[in-house]
């Protein structure tokens, strides 16, 4: 019998022989398949470096990295990019304090608390706050929670990084929920039982067991948001404003380097100049930080993942 179950199976050198050009073909649209993503990254990668080096001839890398006054389309013109950094890391970080106590209390919620029929319902209601344009989020920002928060902070200007910020992590409170909620439940359900079986509640199982072992898990997914957050361009656009400043009031009108892409994008810069190779510096720039960060998420994951 076993004979014939093993007779039965085609060898893979059979199978290669009984179709060699569609396998090929196969083989080689899965591989164009994997290509168009790297190439696509090289392309960009290309483009923002030749572009940026028209504008580096012009300015020293040392003034545009250290600068703290950014007026590159005024007189006297100064190109240190420090203050779109600074309101670009004040609105992220804004949001990321937002998004990550909500996000992961809501992922402790449905990997320890929630019922099967529960999580079903409640997580694709939490991820429809991801595919709301960030268009309505920057309106919403503008014309809802500015005039709240005035309503606190009376000399708070309408163009603020404040409301930018609490409506951005509310945007990115799905990345963090849905990641952390699945590096929870990949946690061995033998854990869970060993905890209980030592007279722990389910709090304690959640914060001192699960949490810890999915901690990679739960560590990118907030690298992740956080990046989403420094990339975002129209809730800071509208909602932000646009004053380039080096401060850390978050009452206070700020401009990102996202939001100013925008600004110097719209065609009244003429080309060829150095305004309009400011656009791929800047943007060079902001490619460089989401890349450290991503890479330092994979190897906070390759360095602290448990294996189970």
């Amino acid at each position: 019998m076993t004979m014939k179950v093993r007779e039965s199976i085609p060898s893979p050198r059979r199978v290669r022989r009984q179709n060699p050009l569609g396998e090929r073909g196969i083989q080689g649209l899965l591989l164009a398949c994997a290509l168009v993503s790297i190439f696509t990254t090289i392309g960009i990668v290309v483009m923002l470096v030749v572009q940026a080096l028209g504008f580096f001839r012009s300015v020293s890398i040392i003034e545009f990295l250290s600068g703290t006054k950014w007026t590159p389309l005024f007189q006297p013109q100064h190109f240190g990019v420090l203050p779109l950094v600074g309101g670009t890391l004040l609105t992220a970080g804004i949001a990321i304090l937002v998004a990550l106590p909500v996000g992961l209390a809501s992922a402790i919620y449905l990997s320890e608390y929630a019922r099967d029929r529960v999580r079903r319902a409640v997580k694709p209601l939490l991820e429809i706050l991801a595919g709301i344009p960030t268009v309505v989020y920057g309106f919403f920002a503008l014309t809802f929670v500015t005039p709240l928060l005035r309503n606190i902070f009376p000399s708070m200007i309408v163009f603020n990084a404040l409301s930018a910020g609490l409506v951005m992590g509310v945007m990115i409170i799905p990345m963090v929920s849905s990641l952390s909620e699945d590096a929870m439940m990949a946690v061995p359900r033998s854990l869970r039982d060993a905890a209980y079986g030592l007279g722990a509640t389910r709090l304690e199982v959640a914060t001192r067991v699960v949490m810890p072992a999915a901690v990679s898990g739960i560590v990118a997914a907030c690298i992740l948001a956080l990046s989403r957050a420094i990339g975002e361009t129209m809730i800071v656009a509208i909602a932000a404003g646009s004053t380039p400043k080096l401060t850390l009031n978050p009452l206070e009108s700020i401009q990102t380097m996202t939001s100013y892409i925008i600004q110097v994008s719209l065609g009244e810069t003429p080309h060829g100049t150095v305004e309009y190779y400011t656009i791929f510096a800047v943007g060079l720039l902001l490619f460089v930080m989401t890349l450290l960060m991503n890479l330092f998420s994979q190897w906070f994951v390759r360095r602290y993942r448990e294996r189970y």
